[in-house]
């Protein structure tokens, strides 16, 4: 994908305790426009805030008539996407996986969209890595959490038995 002519979307997701505290980060850039997101939840996981870091730039776009790469430091979103897995856990209906709720949020914000997936090494000094990581921090340790309502109630329930 030639970068002038499509959309960037780097992504970074930061959970303490795991579960615990999270955050997401995330940047959107299209030409020199560009755009930053974050929010932190009171109790989730990395993995969660990883593929929600991606979902909320694919929501953010207006348009579905350029490519998109998308640039993350998470393997299970990364492999999850590339290697087409989510859509054969769509036929089983997510059964024994993990982040149902979010999944299905991630393939309704990427229909219609060409999206290439690019992993890079983690904290390992690429710009935009870097400035995601430190959005998503500072979302999880940001005073005014939100709840993830769905994580929370699984949560619960596993409690219970």
């Amino acid at each position: 994908m030639d970068s002038k002519k499509c959309i960037e979307l780097f992504t970074d997701g930061a959970a303490k305790g795991n579960p615990g505290p999270g955050g997401y980060g995330t940047i959107l850039r299209f030409g020199s426009l560009e755009k930053e997101f974050s929010q932190g939840f009171r109790l989730t996981t990395n993995n969660r805030m990883e593929l929600l870091a991606v979902i909320v730039g694919l929501e953010a776009l207006r348009s579905k008539i350029h490519p998109v790469r998308i640039v993350s430091d998470s393997k299970y979103v990364v492999d999850s996407i590339s290697k087409r897995w989510v859509f054969g856990w769509v036929k089983k209906g997510f059964k024994g996986k993990k982040n149902p709720d979010l999944w299905k949020r991630y393939l309704i914000a990427q229909e219609g969209l060409e999206i290439e997936m690019v992993w890079i090494k983690g904290h390992n000094g690429h710009p935009e890595n870097e400035r995601c990581d430190v959005l998503a921090v500072n979302a999880s340790l940001s005073r005014n959490l939100g709840i993830d309502v769905y994580y929370e109630s699984i949560k619960d329930s596993e409690e219970l038995f």
